[in-house]
């Protein structure tokens, strides 16, 4: 069911647009003959008033839940747009989707929020032949505002700008409701299907930086629509099919002749299929019994579909290694689940007369895409393009996703691009109901700003770079003393907390479309924006109450009985801050880049520092340094800011410790 009001004010907008055009018509004709008009238009008019007083009843009572404070967190500026939106829907009824702008303010002493729709639409009014002030554009918007239970007061400045500023009562109400109930998504008005496809290394070969930023950022995007209460299927579309395997099983069968019945020790994946690579490159007879090979494992023969398995095996425990320290969640789907599925994607492509024929090759050309699919090669082989469109059905119509999400390297940007077309060139999916997008992201580089290699030129192994990490990381807690005031238990967990932290936070707090640089040094650098700052300050907020001797039961009796009071600058700038959540979240829920999430985070952690160096939390006699006064809605602040900060890691996918 859609949202009543919504509902209401559509046909309400429908009727005062016909209303008008009658009133309009009867006004020019001014004839007898038309009186049928009269008795048509007196009609609508009564349902007209029969709607505005339901619709105003169902706005009270939404006003009335609202002014309760529900137990999820509000998204004060969609709020706003709400708010304004009706205020310029009845200010200037005739135009067509009018712009709507709501900001946070810059500055301060303009006020909280900012609406600048009124430059736009005299922009729009003037393309229409129609010169009106945007002064007095934002005179009649401000006059339409309704009821609401958050605006304090607004005022226009320069050419038309609306400053808005909030009532301090209702920011107080929404941080104890979020003191209360926790961190909480904002409903969602329907629980959709996500699927997001990420990580997909390749068998046999070892993964790379390409793979670690598809896996955090991939990861990091399913922590966000499940934390938000979406429905979320996580996919590791892993390369486990193709002519390679035809080479790695014939060198099995020589190297280990007794596969079959002893697990042969193959240490080195990598290793193996560099060797069975050079004998295929260098041996007729070895590429021969390769391609006998990929024929008879494509024809399931039970011998070679278990080497396929051991080979495949071996590689997901070393994939696994990555996805625990990590702790990443993600289903293996690879290519040969979707081998079966094939077939009938390019019957259907063919029954539709989609399908030309070029040099041998089975080509589909997309409206608008210079370059085609190739479904069929000259061999009678698929294709990455086969197995990205069955893939893609398969998700839509099987798994009925709403949104799916491919999460690679911008390089393959063009392929999805023509994946995408031919799926709505063949009708699977209406791009307006349906969500299907790439995610693409920008290489690593080393510190020269050259793609990152070895010393030697190799592709660095992504295990080797996360224990450089945890040695790091040590290096760093045993620097700052850690060692002789933690457990070894403790000591370990702010190790793998900081090395792993450090190493995601570096990706995602960069623009994910753009190139970055791997340095270990900047990601554990503990001043600016890094996961090493933000740890440490997580660990400074948490502790503040500790050092109080106020634990969490004092602090959810607090909750419950103190107003949480914001009299002071800094106080009311940490409020603002806090209740912000909600908009950077459905930010990125619109364009997918997290690194938003990450410049909040340092925001809200500076945000904290002004607070804290500006009001006392605590007060200490300066002699015996024994607390004297405990100001505890200041502390109830300290407590909303480490809430918000652990979402935030949470959907980083970083983990913070309370000691480190």
């Amino acid at each position: 069911m859609g949202d009543p009001v919504s509902e209401y004010t559509s046909r309400l907008q429908q009727q005062e647009l016909e209303i008008h055009s009658l009133t309009a018509e009867i006004e020019s004709l001014k004839n007898p003959q038309n009186l049928g008009l009269s008795s048509h238009l007196d009609g609508l008019k009564e349902e007209n008033v029969k709607l505005k007083y339901r619709l105003n009843v169902l706005k009270r009572s939404l006003q009335e839940e609202r002014s309760q404070c529900s137990k999820t967190m509000m998204n004060i500026n969609q709020r706003l747009q709400e708010i304004f939106g009706e205020a310029i829907r009845e200010a200037c009824p005739d135009l067509e989707n009018p712009p709507l702008t709501v900001t946070p303010n810059q500055q301060a002493k303009f006020g909280d929020y900012q609406c600048n729709s009124a430059m736009a639409m005299a922009q729009m009014m003037k393309s229409k032949g129609l010169k009106v002030n945007p002064r007095e554009i934002a005179e009649k918007i401000l006059q339409n505002i309704p009821d609401n239970e958050l605006i304090e007061k607004t005022e226009i400045a320069g050419p038309g700008f609306i400053n808005v500023q909030l009532k301090r009562s209702f920011v107080s109400k929404l941080l104890t409701n979020l003191l209360l109930n926790g961190v909480q998504p904002p409903p969602l008005a329907s629980k959709k299907k996500v699927v997001v496809d990420f990580s997909s290394p390749n068998i046999a070969k070892e993964m790379h930086v390409g793979h670690l930023r598809s896996t955090i950022i991939g990861d990091s995007m399913c922590r966000l629509f499940e934390f938000l209460g979406y429905n979320v299927l996580r996919l590791n579309h892993i390369g486990d099919w193709g002519t390679q395997f035809g080479m790695l099983i014939a060198h099995l069968q020589d190297k280990f002749p007794n596969y079959l019945t002893v697990s042969p020790p193959i240490g080195d994946l990598q290793a193996f299929y560099k060797e069975s690579k050079k004998r295929f490159d260098e041996e007729e007879d070895f590429k021969k019994r390769a391609y006998q090979c990929v024929v008879k494992l494509q024809s399931k023969d039970p011998a070679f579909i278990k080497g396929w398995n051991l080979i495949c095996d071996v590689s997901r425990n070393e994939f696994q290694k990555i996805y625990n320290c990590l702790d990443i969640q993600i289903i293996e789907r690879g290519e040969s689940f979707y081998q079966e599925k094939m077939t009938a994607v390019v019957k259907e492509f063919e029954a539709k007369g989609l399908v030309e024929m070029d040099e041998g090759r089975k080509i589909v050309f997309a409206p608008g895409q210079q370059i085609p699919l190739t479904v069929v090669k000259s061999d009678g082989g698929y294709t990455y393009d086969t197995s990205d469109l069955a893939a893609l059905r398969h998700r839509i119509f099987d798994e009925k996703a709403d949104i799916i999400i491919y999460v690679t390297d911008s390089g393959q940007g063009t392929h999805f691009q023509l994946v995408f077309a031919a799926a709505q060139m063949i009708g699977w999916y209406d791009p307006n109901v349906t969500r299907v997008e790439h995610a693409g992201f920008g290489v690593v580089l080393g510190e020269d700003k050259k793609k990152f290699k070895t010393r030697s030129g190799d592709t660095v192994r992504l295990m080797d770079l996360l224990d450089e990490g945890l040695k790091r990381s040590m290096d760093k807690l045993k620097e700052k003393d850690r060692d002789k005031v933690l457990s070894t238990e403790d000591l370990t967990k702010a190790q793998r907390s900081v090395a792993f932290g450090c190493i995601k936070y570096a990706d995602l707090s960069h623009n994910r479309i753009n190139d970055y640089v791997f340095s270990f040094d900047k990601m554990l650098d503990d001043r600016g924006n890094t996961a090493a700052y933000l740890l440490y300050a997580f660990t400074r907020i948490r502790s503040i109450a500790r050092l109080a001797n106020i634990d969490e039961a004092a602090l959810r009796k607090a909750a419950e009985t103190t107003e949480v009071l914001l009299e002071h600058d800094k106080e009311w700038k940490l409020g603002k801050c806090l209740l912000r959540f909600p908009e950077i979240l459905q930010k990125i829920l619109d364009d997918l880049l997290l690194h938003t999430l990450c410049d909040y985070l340092y925001e809200l952690a500076t945000t904290f520092t002004e607070f804290y160096d500006s009001c006392y939390c605590i007060e200490k006699d300066r002699q015996t340094g024994e607390v004297v006064k405990v100001n505890m809605w200041r502390m109830l602040l300290c407590d909303a800011t480490a809430a918000i900060m652990a979402k935030g890691f949470d959907i980083l996918g970083i983990n913070p410790i309370s000691r480190m």
